[in-house]
């Protein structure tokens, strides 16, 4: 095997030809258990017709709802299930290193090279999935670099050059968001092939924007659940290998979702340590927007949990967002990652005032915050049981009991308040104050919120075992 084996996996995205390359990927011709993630590639389609606009861009011919009836319904499921959940254990008994003198203590196995570390012994790498817990997650990590990378292609042949302009986003910015799109052919070029044969193809979306404010909005909002999704499981992957070029991959997502909010009139960075999530909270997140996919398409494991709406969300566009309104009028739709509407009376887009405007810009400060400690947060939420995902063939679950919480994660902390309840499914709670370290906000950026039946502590390594105690996930815009 040559050493040039892992580049040759990089480069299997085809020559994009500009201005405008149709949303499609390469894959392995063939795969196997030895696999190397093979340079032999051959086409592959996405499953429905790419046309391309007046504009120069190429976008899929439809995006809306799913009309069928599904044959399949259910989260993917192994021959048995050993356990109701994940018990809390104590501390792996061989943890106990520590260094107190500063130096090597142990035997060097090469020069330079101190002993430890995974994967370090000079085995050749296998950069294939190693486990179902590898193979779940990295198709979850494809299903979301499916729809970025037509998503990032549809708003720019949607909008017309008018629009974009009139959003203060000329031709360079829709240049860098063509080549955000095209980085999207890349990564799922390389998911694909870390999975082999199985491994899920592009699906039809349904989409909730109507201007090029509520799609870069909804962008933000979506890459963020991407790079959160992934941070959260990356360090559990059995394949080091798969770890090490996945990481390489969701680096760029964060560079996205920086960009995105900057698109959007929002600080770019607000936060000192981003978030991980659980494969179920992002896949809870994605799955309301796919529509459908091909017949066959591979299925996911991870859980749908009901959807929490806030539904006094700050509008993102409004110069003062403590104005927004208190109903969830001001979400562009009734799904869990819906962007703000920005069609609005007191709109931040036009308005050159420091501390106010919200225009695209590398920074802004804002005078007044999006939220803020003691912010009374408004709260609906769904029963368990709705369709919703691919061919509406998923259905929302929950293990939990009755809600008493409401759960916080994010930078390296999950932390709790009381939650109110006011009527059927609907409540409120106030947001909480708290500090990382120093006089860092723990609250702040985009993030997860969720109701819980239990305040359980967990750190961002367990995080998962919280799963069971979740009644309904949702996204904030804290900042």
């Amino acid at each position: 095997m040559s050493n040039s084996f892992v580049v040759a996996a990089l480069l299997l995205a085809p020559a994009l030809a500009a201005p405008a390359p149709a949303p499609q990927v390469t894959e392995s011709a063939s795969f196997g258990p030895d696999s190397q993630i093979s340079a032999s590639v051959q086409p592959s389609t996405s499953g429905y017709r790419v046309e391309y606009l007046e504009n120069g861009y190429s976008s899929a011919t439809y995006h809306g709802p799913y009309t069928g009836t599904a044959t399949t319904t259910g989260a993917a499921q192994g021959p048995t299930t050993l356990a109701a959940s994940i018990p809390a254990l104590p501390p792996n008994p061989t943890a106990t290193y520590y260094n107190s003198e500063g130096v090597p203590l142990n035997p060097m196995p090469a020069p330079y090279t101190p002993a430890g570390g995974l994967g370090t012994n000079g085995t050749l790498p296998r950069y294939m999935v190693e486990s179902d817990f590898d193979f779940e997650s990295i198709a979850l990590g494809l299903y979301q670099e499916w729809i970025e990378l037509d998503l990032f292609h549809d708003g720019l042949a949607r909008f017309t050059d008018e629009e974009f302009d009139a959003a203060g986003l000329g031709d360079e910015a829709r240049s860098l968001i063509q080549f955000m799109a095209n980085q999207e052919t890349g990564h799922s070029t390389l998911l694909t092939n870390m999975l082999g044969e199985r491994a899920p193809k592009q699906c039809v979306y349904n989409y909730p924007y109507t201007t090029v404010r509520e799609w870069v909005d909804f962008m933000q909002r979506v890459t963020r659940f991407g790079e959160s999704g992934v941070w959260g499981f990356i360090n559990h992957l059995d394949s080091r290998e798969v770890g090490q070029l996945l990481a390489q991959s969701i680096a760029t997502e964060a560079r996205q979702q920086q960009i995105f909010r900057q698109m959007s009139g929002l600080t770019p960075m607000d936060v000192w340590f981003e978030n991980g999530w659980p494969q179920s909270w992002a896949w809870t997140m994605l799955a309301p927007y796919i529509s459908y996919c091909p017949e066959n398409t591979t299925r996911l494991a991870w859980q749908n949990f009901p959807t929490l709406h806030i539904q006094n969300n700050a509008n993102i566009n409004r110069y003062s967002p403590n104005d927004t309104a208190q109903d969830g009028s001001e979400t562009q739709g009734n799904r869990i990652a819906d962007p703000s509407v920005s069609n609005i009376t007191g709109s931040c887009e036009q308005l050159n005032t420091t501390g106010y405007g919200c225009a695209p810009a590398i920074a802004h400060n804002k005078s007044e915050p999006l939220s803020f400690p003691g912010k009374k947060i408004l709260f609906q939420w769904d029963a368990p049981g709705q369709a919703v995902g691919p061919n509406n063939s998923y259905i929302t679950a929950t293990t939990a009991g009755t809600p008493k919480y409401v759960g916080w994660s994010q930078q390296l902390n999950l932390t709790y308040s009381p939650l109110t309840v006011t009527g059927n499914n609907s409540g409120y709670t106030y947001q909480p104050t708290g500090f990382v370290y120093d006089n860092q906000g723990i609250i702040n950026g985009t993030m997860a919120v969720m109701l819980t039946d239990l305040d359980l502590y967990v750190t961002p390594f367990n995080t998962s075992l919280l799963n069971p105690h979740i009644v309904a996930l949702g996204l904030y815009q804290a900042g």
